[in-house]
C-alpha cells in the first residue's frame, strides 16, 4: 500500500467538507485533503504549518516555526479514500502544501474512490513548478494553477520552471490564480502571460489577505482591474464566510 504525507488538524489528517473558496468552482460543495510539505516558501502563506519547520531558514510575516511531529500524519492512501468516501461529496479538492511532491499516492487515491463511483471528480491545487506525470494527468479533472509572482518571496528559479508551466498552460484542464497585492504585480502577470503563452480567458487575479479587512482593501481595485483587463476576479469565499481558519 501507498503512504501519503497529510497536514494534521489536531490529531487527525486534515479531510473536510466545505465550499470550495477560490477559483472557477468557488461555492462548490467539495471534500479537501491537504498534503504537508512545500517547495516554495511564500511569505504571505496561509498554510505554513505544511512546510515552515523548526531549524529552517525559512523567513514568513507571522514568524512562526512548526514541528513537523505536531503537523505531519502519514496515511494509507486507501484509509484516506475511505475517510473522503464517508462525506458522500463527489467534488475532492487535492491542496497542499504542494500535493505534485506525492504523485503516486494521489494517483492510487483518484483510483480507490473512483472503483467506489466513477462519477467523483477531482481538482489538484497546485504552485506550478512541478510537471505531473501521464498517468496523474489523465485521471484529474481540474488544474488550479497558482503560480508564484515576486510578492511571495520566492526567487524567480524556483517559482517558474518552464516545462511545467509550458504542460499548464497548454491544458485545457488548467486555470491560472494569480495572488494580486498590489497593481505593479499586474506587469508579471502579462509577462508571464506573455511569455508561455497562458489563455486570458483562464488567468484569475485573486487579493492577498487572509482577514477580511486586507482583502476589502484590495479587492476593488483588482476587480476594476480585471474587468478593464479582460481577466476573471477570484475572491476568496471561506475568509469571507468563516475567517482565517483551518478546516473550513
Amino acid at each position: 500500500m501507498a503512504l501519503i504525507k497529510l497536514a494534521k488538524l489536531g490529531i487527525q489528517p486534515e479531510i473536510f467538507h466545505t465550499l470550495q473558496g477560490e477559483g472557477v468552482s468557488m461555492g462548490v460543495p467539495s471534500v479537501f485533503v491537504r498534503s504537508s510539505l512545500c517547495n516554495l516558501h511564500c511569505k504571505w502563506c496561509d498554510t505554513a504549518y505544511t512546510w515552515n519547520w523548526e531549524g529552517s531558514k525559512w523567513d514568513h510575516e507571522d514568524k512562526k516555526k512548526y514541528s513537523k511531529d505536531d503537523y505531519i500524519v502519514e496515511l494509507e492512501t486507501s484509509e484516506v479514500a475511505e475517510l473522503v468516501a464517508d462525506y458522500g461529496c463527489l467534488n475532492v479538492v487535492l491542496t497542499g502544501g504542494e500535493p505534485l511532491l506525492q504523485q503516486p499516492a494521489w494517483l492510487a487515491i483518484i483510483e480507490d474512490l473512483r472503483k467506489r463511483n466513477a462519477a467523483y471528480r477531482f481538482e489538484i491545487e497546485t504552485n506550478g513548478t512541478q510537471l505531473p506525470d501521464e498517468h496523474i494527468a489523465a485521471a484529474v479533472d481540474q488544474w488550479n494553477v497558482s503560480t508564484k509572482l515576486s510578492n511571495s518571496g520566492n526567487s524567480a528559479k524556483l517559482r517558474i520552471k518552464a516545462d511545467a508551466m509550458e504542460f499548464f498552460a497548454a491544458s485545457d484542464k488548467a486555470w491560472f490564480k494569480f495572488v494580486i497585492q498590489n497593481e505593479q504585480d499586474l506587469s508579471e502577470v502579462q509577462q508571464l502571460e506573455a511569455e508561455f503563452p497562458i489563455p486570458k480567458e483562464r488567468i484569475l487575479l485573486m487579493p492577498e489577505g487572509r482577514d477580511e479587512e486586507t482583502l476589502q482593501s484590495r479587492r476593488l481595485w483588482l476587480a476594476d482591474l480585471c474587468r478593464d483587463l479582460g481577466y476573471r476576479f477570484c475572491d476568496r469565499l471561506h475568509i469571507q464566510l468563516w475567517g482565517s481558519k483551518r478546516g473550513v
